[in-house]
């Protein structure tokens, strides 16, 4: 599946280029806005999923903050429950939490993920998000 027209004009940055990896469950793109470097300290990324795709179970060392440009997704963190988030929504994820995010099942998602406190360590990437535990 391509990005539908009518979503990617709501996408403020760059889609970029479609991950592969087996971290996501479904097609999602990655567009790099600053690049991991040590002038920065910051990588930014423009991440966008199609309709029910989300990331595995991850904890960043460093934290993790999201900004939501478009759709609608959720963030849930271990043993709490899935977040709905929209358009504007801000979620600010504290080190070493265990989490995922990603679309809902009947929309187009994209957000921009900013890497925070990067010398901490890279992303642990865990298991995948089960239907179970997905919302819908």
């Amino acid at each position: 599946m391509t990005i539908p027209q009518q979503f990617e004009e709501r996408i403020i940055f760059p889609v970029g280029e479609k991950i592969e990896n087996e971290y996501f469950r479904g097609p999602a793109w990655l567009g790099v806005l600053v690049a991991p470097d040590s002038a920065w300290n910051c990588p930014i990324f423009n991440v966008t999923f199609e309709p029910g795709v989300r990331n595995n179970w991850h904890r960043h060392p460093g934290g993790q903050i999201l900004l939501v440009t478009a759709g609608t997704g959720y963030y849930q963190e271990e043993g709490k429950t899935a977040r709905l988030l929209n358009k504007g929504d801000v979620v600010q994820i504290p080190p070493d939490v265990r989490h995922w995010h990603g679309a809902a099942a009947d929309s187009w998602f994209s957000h921009i993920a900013i890497s925070t406190n990067v010398q901490q360590g890279d992303v642990e990437w865990m298991e995948p998000v089960t239907d179970e535990e997905y919302p819908e």
